[in-house]
């Protein structure tokens, strides 16, 4: 079938399911009490969303697991075998390096840089134009931001920006992307353009929250701007900067788009995700691809339930 034709199928024929399936459960629950629909129409309305979700989500994410226990083939229980490998094989020690330093820097990069543009632009008049301008960057994917700062980071510097800065004060051009940890470094710089802006808004937003009259009864009581920010605005803003730091923390784990673009994990780039994607397809080796996705995914499941129960306090506050 033409794709084409097959997209406008797909339009036009998923809604008249839905609508069908809605009238037909009204139509069962009709046959029912009042009581007993009342209990039914919750679980019956959420069953469409609920078996997607078990097939496109929960399915595949038992069926990993229980892939990485067996062998290439998949014939053959090897139980830990694909494990072991991950933690003792040269190149996934480097990826595990990588990632770690992508954890550390990148959240406190991303969202100190953040707080410190949100308390400097709070309630001044071009505060506006300063947080389109930082957060412009998250209009565009990580992949083509990748692309932007191949450019930039080119060693020719008649096309990277940063040697043509490095040449022009007199200096040599720098291969940024060839030694590590340089080029970790300078990847993360990338990742810490793109979600700047994030923090800076969420930030921001914080910091609305907080009543001019505590602030005041601060300054009233003579403390400096900095006493202030350190003693009354910080601690306040705290839980905001706790659910801010674990998301892009939860980015930095499953990154993979920046490397990918950009050095395909070369010259000690590597990290988690782009290795289980060349134990998927280049080495065939599903088997450890499974192993590795499970790590990741364990890794990043309790920062996912901190930011969760972060939510909940706020929610509960509020």
């Amino acid at each position: 079938m033409d794709k084409t034709l097959l997209a406008i199928t797909a339009l036009l024929l998923v809604p008249i399911v839905l609508v069908a399936y809605i009238v037909l459960v009204e139509w069962v629950l009709r046959r029912f009490s009042q009581k007993s629909a009342d209990k039914l129409r919750p679980v019956l309305w959420i069953f469409p969303a609920g078996t997607l979700l078990f097939v496109f989500l929960v399915y595949p994410a038992i069926a990993t697991v229980f892939r990485s226990f067996f062998d290439r083939d998949g014939g053959a229980f090897i139980g830990l075998g694909n494990y072991v490998r991950f933690f003792t094989d040269s190149e996934t020690i480097i990826a595990l390096i990588n990632n770690v330093l992508w954890v550390l820097l990148w959240p406190l990069i991303a969202v100190g840089v953040g707080l410190i543009i949100a308390v400097l632009v709070d309630r001044v008049r071009y505060e506006t134009v300063v947080k389109s301008v930082v957060f412009l960057p998250m209009a565009i994917s990580f992949v083509a931001a990748s692309v932007i700062w191949s450019m930039v980071y080119d060693i020719n510097p008649n096309i990277g920006v940063l040697n043509a800065a490095v040449t022009g004060l007199g200096g040599e051009p720098v291969a940024w992307l060839i030694n590590w940890p340089l080029n970790t470094i300078m990847l993360i710089m990338v990742g810490v353009w793109m979600l700047t802006g994030f923090a800076m808004v969420i930030l921001s937003a914080g910091l609305k929250g907080i009543s001019t009259e505590l602030l005041e009864a601060a300054r009233v009581d003579g403390a400096n701007e900095w006493q202030v920010f350190r003693n009354v605005t910080f601690p306040l803003l705290l839980p905001t900067v706790a659910v801010v730091a674990t998301t892009v923390i939860i980015f930095a784990l499953k990154t993979f788009d920046v490397v990918y673009t950009m050095t395909g994990g070369q010259f000690d780039t590597e990290v988690i995700a782009n290795r289980m994607l060349k134990e998927l397809i280049p080495f065939r080796e599903p088997g450890r691809a499974a192993a590795t996705a499970t790590i990741l995914f364990l890794a990043i499941v309790p920062i996912m339930i901190v930011n969760i129960r972060r939510f909940r306090e706020q929610e509960a506050i509020r």
